[in-house]
């Protein structure tokens, strides 16, 4: 006799379908619009989260609603054997944005297999070494968990893929050491999100970019997080006005759906027809949504509105007793707390927000770019409530 699969809750159902790698989520979520999301029990939550730095335009926007309804009534899914004007026109986008008229994209489906790109040109270098740096997150396949520098996430898998080594983040110096003629790249987080948001020292990936030039080293900056206007600007890069050899991104490109792009500049696009691929790397409506999104963030100003709304948060929250700093820029920032508080502790579900906690002394604050100021104002109430 077999059970009903659809009977009993969401717990039990999710318990009994999916493999444990989150553990059971707390709560259900069905509908959002906005910074706004709403659960199975009708709760209602500002999302200050969004979907861990993805959902740029926030939940149904109007404008990649459109554009994906349109796409997948019109073409869904061609594979690389053929072109379509979506792939065409979001690469140009992207080359726009990047400022590089001689860039060229590699399209895939997530930030992790956008590194694994980047990691495939830098070995196409013929030199054997990577340096990456310590705490830095790149993925988690077995190539971009190699580029990762957090030993508890590694260890479980190894032996990886050879050849990397780390240093502090923004250590100058210990990168010096480092680098030389064997080195085929640097591989950066323009601002590291899973350990905290931890921007760099001002003016060090200027000095990296020199030091790169130096020795012919490939600069990889991974801008899966901290890009797609999410610091105020573009990509997290340009904040110290240079231009990497390969950027990758991801998360916010897509607007929520699976999109991830590694762009090359002339000196590292070093792949030629059969040397990499994906099925479903620059799907038409996975493309779609990254023009809706690439335009929308134009059309309403969303940079300058990014860098505002950081201000409002930052302003709201810094001078809280139990606040040491808010670090990061635009609507990347890390709350750093005088003490660590134990998962869970703070509970901010309870108190209908979103927001995720990647250290013990840090809350990661990373909403969608249309977030508005009244939602600001009310997001920094509930914390600064909770944390009192």
């Amino acid at each position: 006799m077999t059970t009903d699969p659809t009977t009993g809750t969401w717990r039990d159902r999710w318990a009994g379908a999916l493999m444990d790698t989150y553990g059971t989520p707390a709560v259900e979520l069905v509908s959002g619009r906005g910074a706004r999301v709403t659960d199975s029990d009708g709760r209602e939550y500002i999302d200050l989260l969004a979907g861990i730095a993805v959902n740029a335009l926030g939940h149904a926007h109007p404008a990649v609603v459109d554009a994906v309804s349109r796409q997948v009534a019109t073409l869904g899914q061609v594979s690389n054997v053929f072109a379509h004007p979506q792939v065409i026109s979001l690469a140009e986008r992207i080359k726009e944005i990047v400022g590089e008229d001689d860039a060229r994209v590699f399209f895939c489906n997530s930030g992790a297999e956008a590194n694994e790109a980047a990691f495939k040109l830098a070995r196409l270098t013929g030199r054997p070494r990577i340096i990456a740096a310590e705490n830095g997150f790149h993925g988690r396949t077995m190539g971009s968990l190699a580029l990762t520098g957090q030993p508890a996430k590694r260890a479980p898998f190894e032996p990886l893929p050879a050849g990397v080594e780390f240093v502090p983040y923004g250590d100058i110096d210990a990168l010096r050491a480092l680098a030389d003629g064997s080195t085929a790249a640097v591989i950066l987080e323009s601002i590291q999100g899973e350990t905290g948001v931890v921007p760099p020292p001002p003016g060090y990936l200027a000095r990296v970019r020199e030091l790169c030039d130096a020795h012919g080293i490939l600069m990889i900056v991974d801008e899966v997080q901290a890009g797609m206007g999410r610091t105020g600007r573009w990509f997290g890069y340009q904040e110290d006005g240079i231009v990497p050899d390969v950027v990758t991104m991801a998360k916010g490109l897509g607007g929520g759906l699976p999109l991830g792009a590694c762009v090359a500049m002339p000196r590292a696009d070093l792949f030629t027809p059969g040397g990499h691929g994906t099925t479903f790397g620059g799907n038409p409506v996975s493309c779609a949504a990254g023009l809706a999104v690439v335009d929308t963030i134009r059309r309403e100003g969303l940079l300058d509105h990014a860098r505002r709304m950081g201000d409002l948060f930052r302003e709201g929250l810094e001078g809280h007793d139990a606040v040491w700093e808010v670090r990061g820029r635009g609507l990347m920032l890390g709350v750093v707390l005088r003490e660590p508080a134990a998962p869970g502790s703070l509970d901010p579900l309870s108190r209908g927000l979103i927001l995720n906690q990647p250290a013990p002394d840090v809350l990661r604050i990373v909403p969608p770019l249309t977030i508005t100021d009244q939602d600001v104002r009310t997001s920094v109430r509930i914390i600064r409530e909770m944390l009192s």
